[in-house]
Protein backbone atom coordinates (compact mmCIF):
# COMPACT_ATOMS: atom_id res chain seq x y z
CA UNK A 1 0.00 0.00 0.00
CA UNK A 2 3.08 2.59 0.43
CA UNK A 3 4.16 2.14 -3.09
CA UNK A 4 1.31 3.95 -4.93
CA UNK A 5 1.35 6.71 -2.10
CA UNK A 6 4.99 7.43 -2.77
CA UNK A 7 5.49 10.88 -4.78
CA UNK A 8 1.73 11.81 -3.74
CA UNK A 9 1.04 15.05 -1.84
CA UNK A 10 0.82 14.79 2.14
CA UNK A 11 -2.65 15.69 1.86
CA UNK A 12 -3.57 12.96 -0.22
CA UNK A 13 -1.46 10.45 1.62
CA UNK A 14 -3.43 10.92 4.77
CA UNK A 15 -6.79 11.26 3.48
CA UNK A 16 -6.12 7.39 1.69
CA UNK A 17 -4.51 6.27 4.68
CA UNK A 18 -7.33 7.57 7.10
CA UNK A 19 -9.90 6.10 4.63
CA UNK A 20 -7.89 2.85 4.49
CA UNK A 21 -7.81 2.88 8.26
CA UNK A 22 -11.87 3.42 8.91
CA UNK A 23 -12.18 1.03 6.10
CA UNK A 24 -10.93 -1.81 7.66
CA UNK A 25 -12.48 -1.51 10.80
CA UNK A 26 -15.69 -0.38 9.24
CA UNK A 27 -15.15 -4.20 7.01
CA UNK A 28 -14.42 -5.83 10.56
CA UNK A 29 -17.27 -4.47 12.65
CA UNK A 30 -19.82 -5.63 9.43
CA UNK A 31 -17.95 -8.98 9.12
CA UNK A 32 -18.94 -9.30 12.62
CA UNK A 33 -22.04 -7.99 12.79
CA UNK A 34 -23.25 -9.93 9.76
CA UNK A 35 -21.70 -13.41 11.70
CA UNK A 36 -23.82 -12.38 14.85
CA UNK A 37 -27.20 -11.57 12.97
CA UNK A 38 -26.96 -14.93 11.20
CA UNK A 39 -25.75 -17.10 14.38
CA UNK A 40 -29.16 -15.44 16.09
CA UNK A 41 -31.18 -16.26 13.27
CA UNK A 42 -29.87 -19.93 13.01
CA UNK A 43 -30.06 -20.12 16.87
CA UNK A 44 -33.92 -19.37 16.76
CA UNK A 45 -34.81 -21.78 14.19
CA UNK A 46 -32.89 -24.46 16.03
CA UNK A 47 -34.88 -23.35 19.21
CA UNK A 48 -38.36 -23.77 17.51
CA UNK A 49 -36.95 -27.28 15.87
CA UNK A 50 -36.51 -28.32 19.35
CA UNK A 51 -39.52 -27.19 20.80
CA UNK A 52 -41.40 -28.75 18.09
CA UNK A 53 -39.26 -32.07 18.83
CA UNK A 54 -40.56 -31.92 22.45
CA UNK A 55 -44.07 -31.51 21.48
CA UNK A 56 -44.28 -34.24 18.71
CA UNK A 57 -42.40 -36.09 21.47
CA UNK A 58 -45.36 -36.03 23.72
CA UNK A 59 -48.03 -36.35 20.79
CA UNK A 60 -46.25 -39.24 19.53
CA UNK A 61 -46.47 -41.54 22.72
CA UNK A 62 -48.45 -44.17 22.53
CA UNK A 63 -48.52 -44.23 18.33
CA UNK A 64 -46.43 -45.64 15.27
CA UNK A 65 -43.25 -46.79 16.22
CA UNK A 66 -41.53 -45.67 13.08
CA UNK A 67 -42.58 -43.98 10.20
CA UNK A 68 -43.68 -40.14 8.77
CA UNK A 69 -45.58 -38.25 11.40
CA UNK A 70 -45.90 -35.29 9.46
CA UNK A 71 -45.02 -34.54 5.67
CA UNK A 72 -45.88 -30.88 5.33
CA UNK A 73 -42.28 -29.27 3.72
CA UNK A 74 -43.85 -27.59 1.17
CA UNK A 75 -45.61 -25.18 3.74
CA UNK A 76 -43.82 -22.53 6.12
CA UNK A 77 -46.09 -23.65 8.85
CA UNK A 78 -44.79 -25.20 11.76
CA UNK A 79 -44.65 -28.37 12.30
CA UNK A 80 -43.23 -28.94 8.89
CA UNK A 81 -41.69 -32.57 8.60
CA UNK A 82 -41.09 -35.17 11.44
CA UNK A 83 -40.49 -38.86 11.09
CA UNK A 84 -39.51 -41.49 13.51
CA UNK A 85 -36.39 -43.61 12.48
CA UNK A 86 -35.47 -46.91 13.87
CA UNK A 87 -31.85 -48.00 14.40
CA UNK A 88 -32.60 -51.23 11.98
CA UNK A 89 -33.26 -50.33 8.69
CA UNK A 90 -35.01 -53.37 7.96
CA UNK A 91 -37.42 -52.81 10.69
CA UNK A 92 -41.41 -52.06 9.71
CA UNK A 93 -42.25 -49.11 8.71
CA UNK A 94 -38.50 -47.73 7.38
CA UNK A 95 -39.81 -47.63 3.58
CA UNK A 96 -40.66 -44.42 2.35
CA UNK A 97 -39.53 -42.01 4.83
CA UNK A 98 -39.25 -38.08 3.33
CA UNK A 99 -36.65 -36.72 4.99
CA UNK A 100 -33.19 -38.18 4.33
CA UNK A 101 -31.45 -40.92 7.02
CA UNK A 102 -28.07 -41.21 6.91
CA UNK A 103 -25.82 -43.86 9.41
CA UNK A 104 -25.40 -41.12 12.12
CA UNK A 105 -29.25 -40.96 12.02
CA UNK A 106 -29.47 -44.91 12.88
CA UNK A 107 -26.55 -44.26 15.94
CA UNK A 108 -28.85 -41.83 16.86
CA UNK A 109 -31.39 -43.85 17.04
CA UNK A 110 -29.49 -46.90 18.80
CA UNK A 111 -28.55 -44.67 21.34
CA UNK A 112 -24.38 -44.24 20.42
CA UNK A 113 -24.76 -40.60 18.89
CA UNK A 114 -26.19 -37.27 20.43
CA UNK A 115 -28.67 -34.81 19.13
CA UNK A 116 -27.40 -32.75 16.23
CA UNK A 117 -28.52 -30.39 13.32
CA UNK A 118 -28.23 -30.36 9.95
CA UNK A 119 -28.90 -28.23 6.70
CA UNK A 120 -30.40 -30.75 4.46
CA UNK A 121 -32.25 -29.37 1.07
CA UNK A 122 -36.00 -31.58 0.56
CA UNK A 123 -38.16 -31.06 -3.01
CA UNK A 124 -35.57 -28.04 -3.96
CA UNK A 125 -35.77 -25.90 -0.61
CA UNK A 126 -33.26 -25.40 2.23
CA UNK A 127 -34.05 -26.42 5.52
CA UNK A 128 -33.12 -27.49 8.80
CA UNK A 129 -33.24 -30.47 10.20
CA UNK A 130 -32.98 -31.70 14.39
CA UNK A 131 -32.44 -35.47 14.62
CA UNK A 132 -32.88 -36.28 18.21
CA UNK A 133 -33.51 -39.70 20.43
CA UNK A 134 -37.02 -40.32 20.69
CA UNK A 135 -37.39 -40.07 25.09
CA UNK A 136 -38.93 -43.06 26.17
CA UNK A 137 -38.46 -45.19 23.22
CA UNK A 138 -35.32 -47.22 22.84
CA UNK A 139 -33.79 -47.34 19.46
CA UNK A 140 -35.82 -45.05 17.95
CA UNK A 141 -35.07 -41.42 16.89
CA UNK A 142 -37.20 -38.55 15.49
CA UNK A 143 -36.18 -36.32 13.16
CA UNK A 144 -38.21 -32.57 12.67
CA UNK A 145 -37.35 -30.17 10.08
CA UNK A 146 -38.50 -26.85 8.78
CA UNK A 147 -37.95 -24.81 6.00
CA UNK A 148 -34.80 -22.10 5.95
CA UNK A 149 -35.28 -20.38 3.40
CA UNK A 150 -36.82 -17.51 5.29
CA UNK A 151 -33.53 -17.44 7.98
CA UNK A 152 -31.25 -17.51 4.55
CA UNK A 153 -33.38 -14.90 3.08
CA UNK A 154 -32.80 -12.86 6.14
CA UNK A 155 -29.27 -13.45 6.47
CA UNK A 156 -28.72 -12.11 2.70
CA UNK A 157 -30.66 -8.87 3.05
CA UNK A 158 -28.90 -8.66 6.62
CA UNK A 159 -25.60 -8.80 4.23
CA UNK A 160 -26.80 -6.68 1.88
CA UNK A 161 -28.15 -3.78 4.26
CA UNK A 162 -24.85 -4.41 5.99
CA UNK A 163 -22.71 -3.74 2.52
CA UNK A 164 -24.45 -0.59 1.55
CA UNK A 165 -24.41 0.75 5.06
CA UNK A 166 -20.30 -0.05 5.35
CA UNK A 167 -19.96 0.97 1.44
CA UNK A 168 -21.80 4.43 2.70
CA UNK A 169 -19.14 4.19 5.56
CA UNK A 170 -16.14 4.17 4.06
CA UNK A 171 -17.03 7.04 1.56
CA UNK A 172 -17.99 9.25 3.99
CA UNK A 173 -14.48 8.16 6.42
CA UNK A 174 -12.77 9.32 3.11
CA UNK A 175 -14.67 12.52 2.65
CA UNK A 176 -14.34 13.13 6.19
CA UNK A 177 -10.39 12.68 5.92
CA UNK A 178 -10.09 14.69 3.39
CA UNK A 179 -12.20 17.66 4.55
CA UNK A 180 -9.89 16.56 8.41
CA UNK A 181 -6.24 16.27 5.68
CA UNK A 182 -7.16 19.40 4.39
CA UNK A 183 -7.96 21.48 7.73
CA UNK A 184 -5.34 19.99 9.74
CA UNK A 185 -2.52 20.68 6.91
CA UNK A 186 -3.31 23.82 6.21
CA UNK A 187 -0.27 25.51 8.16
CA UNK A 188 1.98 22.68 6.72
CA UNK A 189 0.92 24.07 3.08
CA UNK A 190 1.54 28.14 4.15
CA UNK A 191 4.86 27.04 5.94
CA UNK A 192 5.77 25.19 2.55
CA UNK A 193 4.46 28.53 0.40
CA UNK A 194 6.56 30.45 2.43
CA UNK A 195 9.58 28.39 2.28
CA UNK A 196 9.63 28.57 -1.56
CA UNK A 197 8.75 31.77 -1.16
CA UNK A 198 11.83 32.71 0.92
CA UNK A 199 14.28 30.72 -1.60
CA UNK A 200 12.50 32.21 -4.72
CA UNK A 201 13.31 35.84 -3.44
CA UNK A 202 16.14 34.83 -0.60
CA UNK A 203 14.15 37.27 1.60
CA UNK A 204 13.82 35.81 5.46
CA UNK A 205 11.22 38.63 6.47
CA UNK A 206 8.31 36.18 5.44
CA UNK A 207 6.08 34.50 7.98
CA UNK A 208 3.46 32.02 8.16
CA UNK A 209 -0.03 33.92 8.91
CA UNK A 210 -2.58 31.71 11.33
CA UNK A 211 -5.81 32.46 10.84
CA UNK A 212 -6.79 34.20 14.84
CA UNK A 213 -9.10 30.93 15.98
CA UNK A 214 -5.70 29.50 15.39
CA UNK A 215 -3.41 31.48 16.41
CA UNK A 216 -3.74 30.62 20.37
CA UNK A 217 -3.91 26.70 19.76
CA UNK A 218 -1.19 24.18 21.56
CA UNK A 219 -1.81 21.35 18.76
CA UNK A 220 1.44 20.50 17.00
CA UNK A 221 0.76 21.61 13.75
CA UNK A 222 0.63 25.45 15.11
CA UNK A 223 3.46 24.46 17.22
CA UNK A 224 5.30 23.32 13.97
CA UNK A 225 3.93 27.07 12.36
CA UNK A 226 5.34 29.39 15.75
CA UNK A 227 8.63 27.62 15.55
CA UNK A 228 9.27 28.38 11.84
CA UNK A 229 8.19 31.72 12.23
CA UNK A 230 10.78 32.24 15.48
CA UNK A 231 13.58 30.12 13.27
CA UNK A 232 13.02 32.72 10.31
CA UNK A 233 13.33 35.48 12.79
CA UNK A 234 16.29 34.18 14.22
CA UNK A 235 17.16 33.69 10.48
CA UNK A 236 16.15 37.29 9.55
CA UNK A 237 18.45 38.53 12.19
CA UNK A 238 21.29 37.00 11.40
CA UNK A 239 21.01 38.10 7.47
CA UNK A 240 20.75 41.64 9.14
CA UNK A 241 23.68 41.19 11.41
CA UNK A 242 25.70 39.73 8.70
CA UNK A 243 25.05 43.00 6.24
CA UNK A 244 25.60 45.07 8.80
CA UNK A 245 28.89 43.83 9.63
CA UNK A 246 29.67 43.60 6.13
CA UNK A 247 28.66 47.32 5.59
CA UNK A 248 30.51 48.76 8.48
CA UNK A 249 33.60 46.36 7.45
CA UNK A 250 33.81 48.10 3.99
CA UNK A 251 32.87 51.38 5.50
CA UNK A 252 35.87 51.16 7.87
CA UNK A 253 38.14 49.39 5.88
CA UNK A 254 38.05 52.16 2.78
CA UNK A 255 40.33 54.94 4.79
CA UNK A 256 42.94 52.80 5.93
CA UNK A 257 42.79 51.05 2.88
CA UNK A 258 42.92 54.64 0.65
CA UNK A 259 45.87 55.69 2.79
CA UNK A 260 47.67 52.33 2.37
CA UNK A 261 47.08 53.01 -1.12
CA UNK A 262 48.39 56.85 -1.18
CA UNK A 263 51.87 56.11 1.00
CA UNK A 264 52.20 53.11 -1.26
CA UNK A 265 52.32 55.40 -4.34
CA UNK A 266 54.15 57.45 -2.67
CA UNK A 267 56.48 55.03 -1.85
CA UNK A 268 56.62 54.00 -5.63
CA UNK A 269 58.28 57.36 -6.02
CA UNK A 270 60.55 57.17 -3.56
CA UNK A 271 63.50 59.22 -5.90
CA UNK A 272 61.41 61.86 -5.84
CA UNK A 273 61.31 62.23 -1.76
CA UNK A 274 63.46 63.42 0.77
CA UNK A 275 64.59 60.68 2.98
CA UNK A 276 62.64 62.12 6.00
CA UNK A 277 59.58 61.72 3.83
CA UNK A 278 60.65 58.45 2.82
CA UNK A 279 60.83 57.59 6.19
CA UNK A 280 57.78 58.96 7.05
CA UNK A 281 55.62 57.32 4.32
CA UNK A 282 57.35 54.11 5.57
CA UNK A 283 56.23 54.17 8.99
CA UNK A 284 52.99 55.22 7.97
CA UNK A 285 52.09 52.59 5.47
CA UNK A 286 53.13 50.14 8.48
CA UNK A 287 51.37 51.63 10.81
CA UNK A 288 48.25 51.13 8.50
CA UNK A 289 48.91 47.20 7.47
CA UNK A 290 48.94 46.71 11.36
CA UNK A 291 45.72 48.91 11.56
CA UNK A 292 44.51 46.53 8.87
CA UNK A 293 45.29 43.26 10.08
CA UNK A 294 43.97 43.86 13.35
CA UNK A 295 40.53 45.15 12.17
CA UNK A 296 40.53 41.86 9.69
CA UNK A 297 41.64 39.68 12.93
CA UNK A 298 38.91 41.49 14.65
CA UNK A 299 36.33 40.22 12.22
CA UNK A 300 37.58 36.89 11.81
CA UNK A 301 37.08 36.68 15.57
CA UNK A 302 33.77 38.16 15.70
CA UNK A 303 32.79 36.24 13.25
CA UNK A 304 33.09 32.89 14.95
CA UNK A 305 29.83 33.06 17.75
CA UNK A 306 30.64 30.16 20.08
CA UNK A 307 34.00 28.63 21.35
CA UNK A 308 35.32 25.19 20.12
CA UNK A 309 34.41 22.64 22.38
CA UNK A 310 37.65 20.59 22.66
CA UNK A 311 39.27 23.91 23.93
CA UNK A 312 37.24 24.71 27.03
CA UNK A 313 39.00 23.54 30.47
CA UNK A 314 38.70 24.70 33.68
CA UNK A 315 40.67 28.65 34.20
CA UNK A 316 42.13 30.01 37.13
CA UNK A 317 40.14 33.25 36.60
CA UNK A 318 42.25 34.96 39.28
CA UNK A 319 45.66 34.11 37.99
CA UNK A 320 44.50 35.11 34.07
CA UNK A 321 43.32 38.44 35.17
CA UNK A 322 46.59 38.95 36.80
CA UNK A 323 48.55 38.02 34.16
CA UNK A 324 46.69 40.22 32.13
CA UNK A 325 47.30 43.21 33.85
CA UNK A 326 50.86 42.77 33.97
CA UNK A 327 50.70 42.74 30.05
CA UNK A 328 48.74 45.80 30.17
CA UNK A 329 51.74 47.34 32.44
CA UNK A 330 53.95 47.11 29.51
CA UNK A 331 51.93 48.59 26.72
CA UNK A 332 49.92 51.25 29.16
CA UNK A 333 53.42 52.32 31.23
CA UNK A 334 51.25 55.79 31.77
CA UNK A 335 48.46 54.12 33.85
CA UNK A 336 48.42 51.97 36.72
CA UNK A 337 46.90 48.76 36.65
CA UNK A 338 45.74 47.35 40.52
CA UNK A 339 44.77 44.06 41.18
CA UNK A 340 42.15 42.97 43.86
CA UNK A 341 41.70 39.26 43.28
CA UNK A 342 39.44 36.21 45.09
CA UNK A 343 40.68 32.53 44.30
CA UNK A 344 37.77 31.56 41.13
CA UNK A 345 37.65 28.93 38.11
CA UNK A 346 35.12 29.02 35.64
CA UNK A 347 35.05 26.50 32.65
CA UNK A 348 36.18 28.44 29.19
CA UNK A 349 39.49 28.47 26.46
CA UNK A 350 42.25 30.41 28.10
CA UNK A 351 43.36 32.52 25.26
CA UNK A 352 39.65 33.65 24.66
CA UNK A 353 39.05 34.71 27.96
CA UNK A 354 42.57 36.37 27.84
CA UNK A 355 41.30 38.50 24.71
CA UNK A 356 38.11 39.74 26.41
CA UNK A 357 40.33 41.11 29.66
CA UNK A 358 43.20 42.46 27.54
CA UNK A 359 40.34 44.25 25.51
CA UNK A 360 38.45 45.64 28.80
CA UNK A 361 42.31 46.79 30.27
CA UNK A 362 43.64 48.52 27.29
CA UNK A 363 40.00 50.39 27.04
CA UNK A 364 40.33 51.27 30.14
CA UNK A 365 43.73 52.40 29.81
CA UNK A 366 42.97 54.42 26.31
CA UNK A 367 40.81 56.63 28.42
CA UNK A 368 42.23 57.21 31.48
CA UNK A 369 44.68 60.45 31.67
CA UNK A 370 48.47 59.56 32.38
CA UNK A 371 49.33 58.10 36.06
CA UNK A 372 45.56 57.62 36.53
CA UNK A 373 44.47 54.15 38.36
CA UNK A 374 42.70 51.21 36.10
CA UNK A 375 41.15 49.31 39.18
CA UNK A 376 40.39 44.98 38.59
CA UNK A 377 38.73 43.40 40.93
CA UNK A 378 37.17 39.74 41.62
CA UNK A 379 35.05 39.15 43.94
CA UNK A 380 31.59 36.83 44.66
CA UNK A 381 28.08 37.97 44.59
CA UNK A 382 25.46 36.09 46.06
CA UNK A 383 25.39 33.57 43.11
CA UNK A 384 27.70 34.82 40.56
CA UNK A 385 31.05 35.81 40.39
CA UNK A 386 31.89 39.18 39.47
CA UNK A 387 34.97 41.40 37.90
CA UNK A 388 34.67 44.74 37.02
CA UNK A 389 37.54 47.21 35.48
CA UNK A 390 37.05 50.21 36.71
CA UNK A 391 39.17 53.20 35.00
CA UNK A 392 39.51 57.25 36.14
CA UNK A 393 38.65 58.82 32.77
CA UNK A 394 35.99 61.09 31.41
CA UNK A 395 33.55 57.90 31.69
CA UNK A 396 30.51 56.90 29.37
CA UNK A 397 27.94 59.36 28.28
CA UNK A 398 24.01 58.47 28.56
CA UNK A 399 24.33 58.87 25.10
CA UNK A 400 26.90 56.68 24.36
CA UNK A 401 26.25 54.18 26.76
CA UNK A 402 23.79 51.71 24.94
CA UNK A 403 25.76 51.82 22.13
CA UNK A 404 28.86 50.70 23.88
CA UNK A 405 29.20 47.11 22.79
CA UNK A 406 28.18 47.99 18.97
CA UNK A 407 30.63 46.90 15.87
CA UNK A 408 32.62 50.00 14.96
CA UNK A 409 31.16 52.17 17.08
CA UNK A 410 33.46 54.70 18.42
CA UNK A 411 32.24 58.40 20.87
CA UNK A 412 33.13 61.96 20.44
CA UNK A 413 36.54 61.71 22.71
CA UNK A 414 37.16 57.95 20.75
CA UNK A 415 37.50 58.93 17.72
CA UNK A 416 40.82 60.85 17.82
CA UNK A 417 42.38 57.39 19.63
CA UNK A 418 43.79 54.15 18.24
CA UNK A 419 41.67 51.73 17.79
CA UNK A 420 38.62 49.94 15.25
CA UNK A 421 36.17 50.24 17.33
CA UNK A 422 35.80 46.30 18.04
CA UNK A 423 37.47 45.26 20.98
CA UNK A 424 34.59 45.59 23.08
CA UNK A 425 31.69 44.03 20.71
CA UNK A 426 34.52 40.99 20.51
CA UNK A 427 34.82 41.07 24.21
CA UNK A 428 30.85 40.95 24.66
CA UNK A 429 30.99 38.20 21.87
CA UNK A 430 33.67 36.27 23.96
CA UNK A 431 31.53 36.50 27.56
CA UNK A 432 28.53 35.41 25.86
CA UNK A 433 30.31 32.28 24.31
CA UNK A 434 31.06 31.16 27.81
CA UNK A 435 27.90 31.92 29.57
CA UNK A 436 28.89 35.11 30.92
CA UNK A 437 27.40 38.44 31.00
CA UNK A 438 29.21 41.43 30.28
CA UNK A 439 28.02 45.33 31.21
CA UNK A 440 28.89 48.71 31.27
CA UNK A 441 28.00 51.81 33.78
CA UNK A 442 28.90 54.69 34.84
CA UNK A 443 31.24 54.33 38.17
CA UNK A 444 30.67 56.61 41.31
CA UNK A 445 32.95 58.96 41.17
CA UNK A 446 33.62 59.54 37.87
CA UNK A 447 35.14 57.08 34.90
CA UNK A 448 33.45 53.77 33.45
CA UNK A 449 32.94 50.54 35.07
CA UNK A 450 32.64 47.41 33.04
CA UNK A 451 31.61 43.86 34.79
CA UNK A 452 31.87 40.85 33.59
CA UNK A 453 29.41 38.50 35.41
CA UNK A 454 29.67 34.21 35.34
CA UNK A 455 27.30 32.21 37.26
CA UNK A 456 29.28 30.73 40.51
CA UNK A 457 30.63 27.39 39.85
CA UNK A 458 29.05 24.61 41.53
CA UNK A 459 30.33 23.66 44.69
Amino acid sequence: MISPLRGRPLRARLALVTSAAVALVAIGVLGAAYVVIRYELVRQLDLQLKQQAGLISQQSRGGADSGVLYDQCAWRAAPACAQIVRGDPAAPGQRGLVLPVTGATRRVAAGTLGAYYSDITHDGRPMRMLTTPLPGREGRALQVAARSDAVDQGVRQAGWYLGWVGGAGVLLAAALGYVVSRTSLRPVTRLTATAERIAATRDPAHRIELPPHQAGREDEITRLAASFNTMLGELEEAVASQRRLVADASHELRTPLTALRTNAELLARAERLSPAQRERAAEALGRQMREVTGMVNDLIELARDEEPRPLVEQVRLDLLAERCAAVARGHWPGAVFTTDLVEATVPGVPARLARLLSNLLDNAAKFSPPGAVVEVRLARAGGTLDLTVRDHGPGISDEDLPHVFDRFYRSRQARALPGSGLGLAMARQIARAHGAELSAEQARGGGACFRLRFPAPEG
